[in-house]
């Protein structure tokens, strides 16, 4: 097991389902996407460039794709809770994994 998957693996299962559902996504889209953990929490870096980070929290998932990301899609994402280059998404809500999937291709196109 890598330390992502050590991470995961700390969260009660319907965390762990969501998770996993993430970084499946990123994989897919991002295949040569380089998987570390950095900031106590799963990374991925493109052609050395930060592409997002996930976490898990109690009540939330942070989902992490910089600040250019997340301006891009501020429109659909003022529905949840934001920091700059940050989103929460509630564990008591459905995730929007097809979102999450076009904020990592947009995420992709831009770290070319």
């Amino acid at each position: 097991m890598n330390q992502v998957d050590l991470y995961i693996a700390t969260f009660p299962l319907e965390t762990q389902i969501i998770l996993n559902k993430i970084r499946a996504i990123i994989v897919s889209v991002a295949p040569d996407a380089v998987e570390g953990f950095n900031y106590q929490m799963p990374s991925y870096k493109l052609n050395k460039k930060p592409l997002v980070y996930f976490a898990a929290f109690k009540n939330h998932i942070g989902f992490y794709a910089t600040p250019t990301g997340h301006e891009q899609f501020k429109g659909e994402l003022s529905a949840y809770k934001q920091g700059k280059g940050s989103v929460q998404f509630p564990l008591n809500q459905p995730i929007p994994y097809e979102l999450i999937q076009r904020i990592v291709e947009f995420r992709v196109a831009n770290c070319q």
